[in-house]
């Protein structure tokens, strides 16, 4: 989330939220299919080509909005995954790397978890088109990649499950997050072999979210991966505590009732026979099809989503309860995280208030998770997190990557 998507309300939800496993880089060089131009990139071949999550299906040079400044070059590419419904599935991202000569042992690389845009395709970070609303929300992030890149490492930036290629996104739905996170390391080392096995995973909100997940699935799921650790800033946690007190808002939601349409969509998605989309109300269901057309910002405006009431949301006999009971099956609380961890917090954080990220970092460590450095910023709001953090979180990176 950009510094725009603080939510100023005194009640708020807390969101928005290959194949080798040397660490040298190998000599052979995979030849790498160019995809097609234009949106046409982001509609897979059938049959989905690859055998293992995380193979490269094609690939193209980036240009516009989402480059980040810096990089000797960035490429969008798309790679195979696993989806909700654990067949595999094809998911876009971006692949950057820095100026330079690679290392002997390749460039370590940082797999870095977006905050929320939207569910809608356009949403997707590698589609970013400058002057558009959702813009902000994806360029905030842009120094800090460059500040990466000028350090020397390979950056990718995953637009996760259905957001930018077929199918809807799910939203906040963890193993998804994570999954997504984990694979296109395995396709950026396909894509070019300089890129190394040392990775570090990051995100912001609901990226927070997403890193803490691939943090939590990365020693089973990627096991050629050597993850030296995580950056989590202002992670979406705890929402199955918030999502109550909806019904206790009575005044228009502007972003925050944006972010609760997105919520029910990325549920509705992970667990399509939960059937939660028949709590929303009359006027709630009317709205409902433009999470699949229209980006946060969008929703958030008082033509959609922004002008309800989170009270006016749900109906009132609604089971928020089986909603939060979901949400918690996603929460990031749930995880153990074997791998050095930082969590960085703005203390004037109104969209991810710093009490769920006290009481995520505590149930983490009662969990096992060791290595843990939590760190909270006074004054700090939640968009601001990435600049106030950004040289911090870059000297602890560079600690755990000697």
């Amino acid at each position: 989330m950009s510094r725009r998507l603080a939510v100023p309300t005194a009640v708020a939800l807390s969101f928005a939220l290959v194949a080798s496993a040397s660490a040298a880089p190998t000599k052979t060089v995979t030849k790498v299919r160019t995809g097609p131009s234009g949106t046409r990139f982001y509609t897979p071949p059938s049959p989905l080509p690859g055998k293992k999550h995380g193979d490269l299906i094609w690939a193209r040079t980036l240009t516009g909005a989402a480059v980040a400044p810096g990089a000797a070059s960035t490429k969008v590419v798309l790679y195979r995954s696993q989806g909700v419904d654990g067949k595999a599935d094809a998911v876009s991202g971006i692949v950057s790397l820095p100026k330079g000569k690679a290392p002997k042992k390749g460039w370590p690389v940082i797999t870095y978890a977006h905050g929320t845009t939207g569910i809608a395709d356009q949403c997707a970070p590698s589609r970013d088109v400058a002057g558009t609303p959702v813009h902000p929300y994806n360029a905030y992030i842009l120094p800090l990649i460059t500040r990466w890149l000028k350090a020397g490492y390979a950056v990718v930036r995953t637009d996760y499950e259905g957001l930018g290629t077929p199918g809807a996104h799910p939203y906040l739905i963890g193993s998804s997050e994570g999954r997504s996170t984990l694979d296109i390391v395995r396709a950026a080392r396909q894509l070019d072999p300089r890129v190394s096995t040392t990775t570090i995973i990051s995100g912001h909100s609901q990226g927070g979210h997403a890193a803490l997940w691939a943090a939590g699935l990365a020693t089973k799921w990627t096991p050629d991966l050597k993850v030296r650790g995580t950056v989590a800033f202002a992670p979406a946690a705890h929402l199955e505590d918030q999502i109550p007190l909806t019904s206790q808002l009575s005044t228009p939601g502007g972003g925050l009732s944006g972010l609760i349409s997105d919520i029910v969509r990325g549920i509705d998605v992970g667990y399509p026979n939960a059937g939660v989309a028949t709590d929303l109300t009359d006027v709630a269901t009317a709205l409902y099809p433009q999470t699949l057309t229209a980006c946060l910002p969008e929703l958030s405006q008082p033509a959609s989503f922004g002008g309800l009431a989170p009270k006016d949301i749900f109906k009132p006999d609604a089971d928020l309860a089986a909603v939060a009971k979901l949400l918690h099956a996603n929460d990031p609380s749930i995880l153990t995280i074997k791998t050095p961890l930082l969590i960085d917090q703005g203390a004037a954080d109104t969209t991810v208030f710093p009490t769920f990220t006290d009481q995520l970092a505590k149930d983490l460590a009662k969990n096992g998770t060791t290595g843990l450095t939590y760190t909270k910023y006074p004054g700090v709001d939640h968009g601001g997190i990435v600049v106030a953090a950004a040289k911090d979180a870059t000297a602890w990176i560079a600690k755990r990557l000697k």
